[in-house]
């Protein structure tokens, strides 16, 4: 007889992985399905150079060259916005990418790695300014849950005091490096405050693992499990406690109900053998991120789900947002000619939070981003260089010593900002077009509102005088993506009905503003709320209609403040196993 597990949890990134370890402490046993392989450390590129690797790390078919990969090359990303047999569409008229990652542990594996907590004003937006909606929580709720998350996974920062940038328990951050201090001496003098980065790395020994060695590669995925991904920090030692099975390379079809409604098993097909299974369940977790758990949930129809399960309200695949973002970067003198040092460190050591939260009326858009900080040398790879080949013609000498003139002399702001959520931003199942498993694919549709569009436009006015005062030369193109590169341009099946094959360039317009999904932060879409006519999930991300289901990653956010996701996806994903838990101990589902 074919074994009912107490919990199986669909997705192993950051809200996945938090599940399955604190259930897993907790005593319940868990099945956890990944629709990519298994990894190990051994797996991860950190410390190698790129003459290391087979390809120079840019994979087999120099997929590096092209902007995706579909194994970990160099990074640790184990996918992209495009992954062969894996499609999505995007309807006419709108523009947008699905970054995804097939792999144990998901996309924190080589994240940024920011960690921010969201302020209690984000909590209650229609409270405050009349956009958007409400939160059926408060940050009262969720604030425990951001102290266990950082006790457990190591934040750096400091105690600043800033109501929109809310202090948290914090290890010693890393120093400044050359161009963080020159940022923050230029954001001085326009009355911008610049802080210590909050990172997801240790920088003393904790829970058994070393503190950060400052090598600087935290996309690479890191082999002493200094910084956070679910599948180090969480899943490996979960999976040693015997409590936890992981089943790899597992594509969900469908959630399987019985006459009552409730979530019975779910149906996966083995990627390695083409064969469909099932695997029985006491209580579903869906942690696949924000677009993978809604179209699960819209291709899991029945006589009582006709809509999708758990869509009663018609909600599922609506309001979804991503992060509003923008770069610019500027070629600094004072870096010219300076003694070249070791600037590695761990992702960003300095970022400015939102100085204006309480100023809006001075603005004319209603909600605010805060500002990523990046320079440095860095270890140089293939395409590092670009902007300077571009540049200068010829080649030996010449060329090789502009290459080294212009290392690191360079310092980049990108720009993070809040999305309201709007009727026209969603994702929906595609009528007519399946993946190579025969599943129904996603369609997205995509607008920015004045809102985010006039969030830009401060944006690139205040970038330009924060460089300005560096006396700095602006470098081109400034970038929508952030970090200084333009997103790539469209690709021949980005259009209305195809198989989005490629990432979208953004339409052409004054305001260079990211394109949906580009920032890789894609939230909303299963929405919590109090009622059920207008939300998905209660407050503890337990569906309205199904009792024995859950939501574990951004799928449940009301809303996209200007803080990084992952840490409120951590936070909220160990609220809510506490409370499953507790209903499994009781009985209640």
């Amino acid at each position: 007889m074919q074994t009912v597990h107490d919990v199986v949890v669909i997705g192993s990134g950051a809200g996945g992985g938090t599940v399955t370890k604190v259930l897993g402490d907790l005593g319940v046993s868990v099945l956890l399905m990944e629709a990519g392989p298994m990894i190990t450390p051994g797996d991860f590129k950190e410390r190698l150079a790129p003459y290391d690797l087979p390809d120079r790390g840019l994979g087999p078919k120099a997929e590096g060259y092209f902007g995706g990969t579909s194994a970990i090359t160099y990074n640790a990303n184990f996918g992209g916005a495009t992954i062969e047999g894996e499609p999505y569409t995007v309807a006419p008229g709108s523009q947008f990418r699905w970054f995804r990652s097939r792999v144990l542990g998901g996309r924190t594996n080589h994240y940024g790695r920011v960690t921010l907590r969201f302020a209690d004003y984000d909590f209650k937006p229609r409270t405050r300014d009349g956009l958007g909606w409400d939160w059926p929580i408060s940050y009262d709720d969720i604030s425990p849950y951001y102290d266990k998350a950082e006790r457990f996974i190591g934040v750096t920062g400091k105690a600043e005091g800033i109501r929109s940038a809310p202090d948290g328990i914090f290890q010693p951050p890393a120093a400044l490096r050359v161009h963080d201090v020159l940022v923050q001496r230029a954001c001085a003098t326009l009355g911008i405050r610049a802080i210590n980065g909050r990172q997801a790395v240790i920088t003393t020994p904790t829970n058994g693992r070393p503190a950060c060695h400052y090598c600087g590669q935290c996309g690479r995925g890191c082999r002493t499990a200094s910084n956070y991904a679910a599948s180090y920090v969480q899943i490996f030692p979960a999976m040693a406690t015997g409590r936890v099975e992981v089943v790899a390379d597992a594509m969900a079809r469908e959630l399987i109900t019985d006459a009552s409604g409730k979530v019975t098993a779910v149906s996966y097909v083995d990627k390695n053998t083409g064969v469909e299974r099932q695997v029985r369940c006491r209580t579903v977790v869906l942690a696949a991120s924000a677009c993978e758990s809604a179209r699960l949930l819209l291709n899991s129809k029945s006589s009582r789900h006709p809509q999708g399960l758990a869509n009663s309200s018609g909600v599922v695949g609506r309001y979804l947002m991503d992060t509003v973002g923008f770069g610019m970067s500027a070629t600094i003198p004072a870096l010219s000619g300076m003694p070249k040092y070791n600037s590695d460190g761990y992702g960003g050591h300095l970022y400015v939070p939102w100085w204006m939260w309480d100023r809006h009326k001075e603005l004319n858009f209603p909600r605010g981003y805060h500002i990523e900080v990046g320079g440095g040398y860095g270890m140089p790879g293939i395409g590092s260089f670009n902007a300077t080949v571009n540049q200068r013609e010829g080649y030996g000498l010449a060329l090789k010593k502009a290459i080294r003139d212009n290392y690191g002399i360079s310092a980049n702001l990108s720009g993070r900002g809040e999305m309201i959520p709007n009727e026209q931003s969603f994702c929906e199942i595609d009528p007519t077009v399946k993946d190579k498993w025969g599943i129904p694919v996603l369609r997205f549709h995509w607008q920015w509102s004045d809102h985010e569009l006039n969030q830009v436009r401060h944006m690139q006015t205040t970038f330009r005088q924060i460089l300005d005062a560096m006396g700095g030369t602006i470098n081109t193109p400034a970038a929508g993506r952030g970090r200084g590169a333009a997103p790539p341009a469209a690709g021949p099946m980005a259009g209305a009905g195809a198989p989005a094959s490629q990432p979208v360039a953004p339409a052409a317009s004054s305001v260079p503003i990211s394109v949906g999904g580009g920032i890789i932060h894609e939230v909303g879409t299963v929405r919590m709320g109090d009622d059920p006519r207008t939300s998905v999930l209660n407050k503890f991300c337990q569906a309205h209609d199904v009792r024995n289901l859950f939501v574990a990653d951004a799928a449940p956010f009301v809303g996209n403040p200007d803080k990084n996701p992952t840490h409120t996806i951590i936070a909220l994903a160990w609220r809510t196993a506490e409370y499953l838990a507790e209903e499994l101990r009781k009985g209640n589902v």
